[in-house]
């Protein structure tokens, strides 16, 4: 059978030019030459390389990748907008593209006008947009507003119309890019629920999204764009597998660079052990208020944090978590004389500055007896139940009347990643319980742990 879609080793680069200087004016830039020499290109960029795929008649196809990764460029070959500098494309049925929403609507017109002149434009007759009319508008949810210019519509209700009309167009082949975001959740839901009837009618969908959830849902088949050219390609629950690995990669990366720059710069804070201070008032410049603290390090070092870890289950140091899982927190720590007077303190923030989580041995009834040389330090927590987000981790070790040893102040952290998007900070056990007469479709929604 012949696919929708066919795409042989598509390739598209684009070129950079560069912009050193501004001509002063356009005369002196002619009469100094410099008008062509300073548009040469500068370098090109290739946003495909050599990408083919195919979209089988029926099949729900859909395309994921970071920003820039060539997804829209890809979508816009196929659409017909750009053409590619090698390959071919192939597609067989009447196309609607939901990539630029109302890209073609005339601001001084009224919508009812711009439904008539863009249905014309994507293939309808005037009869046939005549009798579409109707439910484009009440798709829209601008009845109210037809009659009104374009130009003042809010971008929301502009996008409801740009994305009303296209999709009324009856497709054989829908090209879709991150275009969900065009109303309210009412709305969203109506467009998913539009997106279905297409698939129960055997249509075929290309679409280009962040929403992993969407893909795993939705689509036959998925395809991975990586800076141009293809990761993965085949079922969508392992495609999206591979590429959150990579992605959680990345962001160990990031994590580890921000982290190792914070520590950086409080190396010059550190403290000549052979010369500490016996004077608490000279033991650092502790904040007064430590849930107002910002980052930092302060204290006499006469029991120090030399290293910090966060393991994973697989007890190597990693940044980036799963919700649930988990995790181990290991402090080297060094006395530099014998001492009978310690605490070590562990506290989590999150991004907000907000302090999620704080304990220390004292409070947990831990009573100091004696600590010489080195040795480790280690919290366990058997399973990290934050929401998604960002934290940082309060590190300590001092006397039991708060005289600072050692000090980290949100120096160290780490992300949790969730499918689930709750809001908060933790995520309880829980579950939900409803009598017979409330019902949810099989297959949504979580329930937690």
């Amino acid at each position: 059978m012949t696919p929708a879609i066919d795409v042989v080793n598509v390739s598209k680069v684009y070129r950079r030019f560069a912009r050193q200087k501004q001509f002063a004016t356009l005369k002196s830039a002619l009469l100094n030459g410099s008008l062509i020499r300073d548009l040469q290109p500068d370098e090109t960029f290739p946003a495909l390389r050599g990408v083919s795929f195919q979209v089988p008649k029926g099949c729900t196809y859909g395309v994921i990748g970071r920003n820039g990764s060539g997804k829209s460029t890809l979508l816009k070959c196929v659409a017909g907008i750009s053409r590619p500098n090698t390959g071919t494309i192939t597609v067989d049925g009447r196309i609607s593209a939901l990539i630029e929403l109302g890209a073609g609507f005339h601001p001084e017109i009224s919508g009812r006008e711009n439904i008539f002149i863009n249905g014309i434009m994507l293939g309808l007759s005037k009869k046939e947009v005549q009798r579409r009319f109707d439910e484009i508008v009440e798709f829209a949810e601008l009845q109210d507003f037809i009659d009104a210019p374009v130009k003042t519509y809010s971008s929301g209700m502009y996008m409801r119309l740009g994305f009303a009309v296209a999709i009324h167009v009856d497709p054989e082949v829908l090209l879709i890019d991150e275009v969900l975001a065009v109303g309210d959740q009412g709305f969203t839901l109506k467009c998913l629920d539009k997106f279905s009837e297409f698939r129960r009618r055997n249509k075929s969908i290309l679409l280009v999204t962040h929403s992993l959830d969407l893909v795993e849902k939705f689509c036959d088949q998925a395809l991975w764009l990586d800076k141009g050219q293809t990761k993965a390609e085949g079922e969508p629950k392992r495609v999206v597998a591979s590429y959150i690995i990579d992605v959680e990669k990345t962001e160990e990366q990031e994590l580890s660079k921000a982290e190792s720059a914070r520590l950086a710069a409080t190396a010059s804070t550190s403290v000549n052990a052979e010369a500490l201070p016996s004077d608490p008032a000279e033991a650092g410049d502790a904040p007064a208020d430590m849930f107002k603290a910002t980052e930092g390090r302060w204290g006499t070092r006469e029991i120090e944090i030399r290293n910090v870890s966060i393991l994973g289950e697989d007890g190597r140091p990693g940044h980036v978590f799963q919700y649930g899982e988990a995790i181990k927190v290991q402090m080297e720590v060094r006395a530099h004389q014998p001492n009978r007077d310690f605490v070590f303190g562990f506290g989590i923030f999150n991004a907000d500055g907000v302090c999620c989580y704080g304990t220390n041995t004292n409070l947990e009834e831990l009573q100091p007896d004696e600590m010489s040389g080195d040795g480790i330090v280690t919290f366990e927590v058997d399973s990290l139940k934050l929401v998604e987000g960002t934290y940082r981790l309060d590190l300590a070790v001092h006397k039991l009347d708060g005289y600072p040893y050692d000090y980290h102040r949100l120096l160290y952290s780490f992300r949790v990643k969730s499918r689930t998007k709750d809001v908060g900070i933790d995520r309880p056990d829980h579950r939900w319980l409803f009598t017979p007469t409330i019902r949810f479709k099989s297959g949504t929604g979580s329930t937690g742990s």
